[in-house]
């Protein structure tokens, strides 16, 4: 069975942003405007995408 994965960029800045948020981004691997990382689906990386989904851009 194939791992479900999920392609998470950056796409606005973390100046000026709350500590958590920046927190997250950083647990998310995502080290700098338009990086881009490839996560496994689960329901952790989901509550961490959808908690700064104003940032990212998300790709299936």
């Amino acid at each position: 069975m194939a791992e479900k994965t999920l392609k998470v960029t950056l796409v606005k800045s973390l100046i000026g942003r709350k500590q958590d948020h920046r927190a997250t981004v950083r647990g998310l691997g995502l080290r700098r405007l338009h990086h881009s990382v490839v996560l496994e689906d689960t329901p952790a990386v989901r509550g961490m995408i959808n908690k700064v989904c104003y940032l990212l851009k998300l790709e299936a």
